[in-house]
């Protein structure tokens, strides 16, 4: 495929937009925090995103390149199809039940990141131990959209691939380096609009190309391959719903997410961008089932790409950029193409501030430096996102499996991060012994269960597991959900059977060596007047919280106790005309 200078001018003009407004964005991030925490407005953008701004960033933090490509690929697959594509409605559900149950309690009490409420709860260490699934989750998230966006840069002008990965990197860390939440959240506007028109435009081209056959017939009938609708056999009815309870409350304890929930203005706006963010991945998975059908439905033959079709080729998970390479005109195709390979960046810019963000304040401040200055914090942020984003981007470049790598983080975020969750915002009495111990036996139920995308072969065959081409056993039994509920129940379990021991006197006090619940006070756990200020809530969104230790500390850290002297302030009746 010879080189093609429209397609490099193309990708040339997105880039140049998309670092235009970065840029922008940081000059407005410097402006909004001159009189606030700069590090706080990095993080969370001065909790001002207003609804327009907000719905995009968080549509544009799931609807990335592995969404749009993955969507794509699932439909185009023979034995997948449309039945196989659970991204788009499982990550609409993240974000409505997000939005639901866990954005007005986040944001009502003022948090920076996700991992505050357990520093609070279960202490440092907990905090520490928890942002390592985390960690991991962001950035293989970033790394395996990295290796997607050189791929789909190397199909539109055929340059190598390493080179395409570095550049976009860079472009992408360069304006989340120096403008923080503002750049990424402005950049995504730009993104989202780039791709859904982008997509949008190609769509009616590769329809009406000689070599594909009407969708609506090879939906339900096997022309060049399967139907692309798909089907759910009665053997794989329980991986199905393990991977889809996955994808739906796997979806909601990642800081890409509460990043966007901290920045509202309040928890109700909190809740409404989750509902329009829950919309708009509905109605941009739209173009990429359509471009997976008619990947499905076409004579690769009777075009350019020849023979054999991309399926042979081992190159199903680039559906996407074929379709519009070898279906539409060229300067439809490379419009297409750019738009998608600069808005790809909208996921991989999102892990990479979140993993500086939880790494400078839940590690480094509350962790190790509480006295740290705003300037110092800023300073760790921007280290820490210029190497994340070089880790990743190595990662990208040297992983052979970095969608396996990204497969098995996003396990753990969904059986580990997802219970603890649940146990600090929603279930009264857990402590820092139940939560280790409901972390541990999650995480060895899920490694003892065996990877096929790492060639990890099971330790515990679960039943209806059968080998693969490989002689891997394959489990069909939902066994990831399995070990979320036993995280889940163990992390209560245990809490109230050491609750108990230490508040009957089984168990002496000295024997509280992680000070969870007999412990007076402890610098394992954060006050809430440390974590969150006054200012970063709307009074009457306040809710009572009791206090989640034993009921015999007057000090429990508690909303109620860190905010009594607002309580006498003469001027509260007139906050909320304020």
């Amino acid at each position: 495929m010879p080189f093609h200078v429209e397609g490099l001018v193309a990708i040339a003009v997105f880039y140049l937009a998309i670092l235009a407004v970065g840029i922008w964005a940081a000059w407005k991030t410097k402006n909004t925090s001159s009189d606030g925490d700069r590090s706080e407005a990095i993080i969370v953008g001065g909790r001002d995103i207003g609804l327009l701004v907000g719905g995009f960033t968080m549509t544009a933090t799931w609807v990335g390149g592995g969404y749009i490509n993955g969507t794509a690929e699932a439909v185009y697959v023979p034995g997948y199809g449309l039945a196989w594509a659970q991204a788009p409605i499982g990550y609409s559900l993240s974000l409505v039940l997000g939005g639901l149950f866990f954005a007005k309690p986040m944001r009502s009490k003022g948090y920076v990141t996700m991992l505050d409420p357990f520093q609070q709860l279960y202490g440092k260490r907990m905090g520490g131990l928890l942002f390592i699934p985390a960690l991991m989750g962001e950035m293989f998230w970033a790394a395996a959209i990295f290796s997607a966006l050189g791929a789909t840069i190397s199909v539109i002008i055929d340059i190598n691939v390493n080179l395409s990965v570095i550049i976009s990197a860079l472009i992408a860390t360069l304006y989340t380096l120096v403008g923080g939440l503002y750049s990424v959240a402005y950049t995504d506007v730009v993104q989202l609009f780039c791709i859904f028109l982008g997509l949008w435009i190609s769509v009616p081209f590769a329809l009406s190309n000689p070599a594909v056959t009407d969708i609506g017939f090879t939906a339900v009938h096997e022309v060049h391959q399967a139907p692309w609708l798909g089907t759910i056999g009665s053997l794989n009815i329980y991986t199905w719903l393990d991977n889809f309870l996955l994808l739906t409350f796997g979806g909601i304890p990642w800081q890409a997410y509460f990043q966007r929930v901290l920045s509202s203005s309040s928890a109700t706006y909190a809740q409404v961008l989750s509902f329009l963010a829950a919309f708009g991945c509905i109605v941009m998975a739209i173009p990429a089932v359509l471009i997976g059908a008619i990947g499905a439905s076409t004579a690769w033959n009777q075009t350019e790409y020849g023979v054999p079709d991309p399926i042979a080729n081992k190159e199903a998970d680039m559906i996407l950029p074929i379709v519009l390479q070898y279906l539409c005109p060229v300067y439809i195709s490379f419009f297409g193409l750019g738009a998608v390979s600069a808005a790809v960046m909208s996921s991989a810019d999102s892990s990479i501030l979140s993993a500086s963000s939880m790494f400078a304040r839940n590690i480094y401040q509350l962790s190790f430096r509480q006295n740290a200055s705003d300037r110092e914090i800023v300073w760790v942020m921007r280290i820490t996102v210029f190497l994340f984003g070089a880790s990743a981007t190595a990662m990208a470049l040297l992983a052979s499996s970095v969608y396996g790598l990204w497969y098995l983080s996003s396990d753990l975020v969904y059986i580990i991060i997802f219970p603890q969750l649940l146990c600090v915002l929603f279930i009264k009495g857990t402590n820092t012994y139940g939560a280790i111990a409901g972390y541990l036996f999650g995480l060895v139920l899920r490694i003892t269960g065996g990877e096929p995308y790492l060639y990890l072969q099971p330790l515990i065959y679960y039943p209806g597991c059968y080998p693969d081409e490989n002689n891997i056993y394959v489990q069909r039994f939902p066994f990831k959900t399995l070990a979320m509920l036993t995280s889940f129940f163990t992390n209560i379990i245990v809490s109230y059977l050491a609750k108990y021991l230490f508040e009957s006197g089984t168990l002496p006090p000295k024997l509280d060596f992680l000070d969870a619940v007999v412990a007076r006070y402890s610098r394992e756990h954060m006050d809430k007047a440390t974590l969150v200020k006054s200012d970063n809530i709307v009074l009457n969104e306040l809710a009572p919280v009791n206090p989640r230790h034993s009921l015999t500390l007057s000090s429990t850290f508690t909303n109620k106790e860190a905010f009594n002297y607002v309580d006498s302030s003469p001027d509260l009746s007139n906050t909320e005309d304020n």
